[in-house]
């Protein structure tokens, strides 16, 4: 009993901290689209490309949480099922990622504090990283300890969009997005402490995890500023008003409300 207790309450923890965890970057995400909606800069009067986005975006946080919940105190054999469904909302999610980065450039209406042609790069490759650290937490699926640990970094991975819109990003100038994802990465940092406090090690998921949010930086870098990189937005926004935006130069800002 003295070797059981323990282990069981070490179990109880784990289960709060993923829990709360959870709720902490539903929140991020939640709260930074509301900001917005209250301050007018988002409406519903907004195309229904972006509306099918939204409810894409926010249907797999509520997955997300619900899931979180049925794996650390609710039924494992629903968690199973509903993980099945959550696989196939996350190809939705993806399709809906890269659909409104596309129509953004094709339209030329890429946030002034983003160079178009490295939004139409970067926005791919977070959903890429999403991508496969979603497919590694599946296949680990029954190894919990990694499970739990690489499905929290790749909902992480796409926490920019809300945590955006709670920083300033138009006063960081060129560096907007490399700033959203190294705040994002503040979380599985928060996972490893919690790991190194409890165990005096840190669980190596975390760091494969944070590892390749990391890279989603250089990589879309490397890729925007290269030929490669010239081909795609030339290719994508033939055709339309995008392909008069120059693609390495940032868009002059709104005007200024008199």
């Amino acid at each position: 009993m003295a070797t059981i207790a323990p282990a069981a309450q070490a179990a109880i923890s784990d289960d709060r901290f993923f829990m709360r965890m959870a709720i902490v970057i539903a929140f991020t995400i939640i709260s930074g689209f509301v900001l917005h909606f209250a301050m007018g800069r988002s409406s519903f009067g907004a195309r229904p490309l972006v509306h099918v986005h939204g409810l894409a975006f926010m249907g797999w946080v509520a997955l997300f949480l619900t899931q979180v919940r049925l794996a650390t105190g609710g039924s494992l054999a629903l968690h199973r099922r509903l993980g099945w469904f959550a696989a196939g909302w996350a190809c939705v999610l993806v399709i809906m990622g890269l659909a409104i980065t596309v129509d953004v450039a094709q339209r030329g209406s890429t946030p002034f504090f983003f160079l178009p042609q490295h939004f139409l790069i970067a926005n791919p490759m977070t959903m890429l990283c999403f991508v496969v650290l979603t497919t590694a937490a599946i296949r680990m699926r029954r190894n919990t300890d990694w499970h739990k640990r690489l499905h929290l970094c790749a909902t992480i991975s796409i926490v920019g969009p809300g945590l955006g819109r709670l920083l300033p990003l138009p006063l960081m100038g060129p560096y907007s997005f490399d700033i959203v994802i190294f705040v994002s990465l503040l979380f599985p940092v928060a996972g490893m402490f919690r790991d190194w406090r409890q165990s005096g090690k840190v669980h190596s998921a975390w760091l494969w995890g944070a590892f390749a949010i990391f890279l989603i930086v250089p990589a879309s870098q490397i890729i925007a500023w290269s030929p490669v990189g010239d081909l795609v937005y030339a290719t994508v926004t033939e055709g339309h008003p995008g392909a008069k935006v120059p693609g390495l130069e940032f868009p002059p800002p709104p005007p200024m409300p008199k």
